[in-house]
């Protein structure tokens, strides 16, 4: 059965760090385009950040772009979501997503960004990052 597990979400004040993981059994996310999305109470989920697997690109949302980094552990199966200079605006329940392919924009057209509503997402169960003083 596969599953997606994230974890590392927690309290932080405004400008701070964190970092999120994100584990996965049932399958290799060493093998996979990983991703990661953020949902906020009352908005649709967006994508942060992606690694594809051919070449290890990253994509970011214009919102993590500078300030977050997605990257691979494969000596330990994880995928790492960095995240600086938090701000409030950043409070949400974060996700690692796959939708077992290779990258994380195709020659098709097909984006990342669309696994929100496309078929055959792999969700994990959230991590909860909240911003505050």
């Amino acid at each position: 059965q596969l599953q997606i597990m994230e974890s590392g979400g927690g309290l932080v004040q405004p400008g701070g760090s964190l970092r999120l993981a994100c584990a996965a059994s049932g399958f290799s996310l060493d093998d996979y385009a990983m991703a990661w999305f953020r949902q906020a109470p009352g908005q649709e989920r967006e994508g942060v950040a992606c690694v594809s697997w051919s070449d290890d690109s990253t994509h970011y949302s214009a919102s993590a772009e500078g300030r977050f980094t997605i990257s691979r552990d494969n000596a330990n199966h994880l995928v790492y979501l960095e995240m600086s200079n938090l701000s409030p605006e950043d409070t949400a329940d974060y996700y690692c997503a796959t939708q077992l392919g290779l990258v994380c924009r195709h020659s098709s057209g097909a984006d990342w960004k669309l696994w929100p509503t496309a078929a055959g997402t792999y969700w994990g169960q959230g991590t909860q990052v909240t911003v505050s003083t």
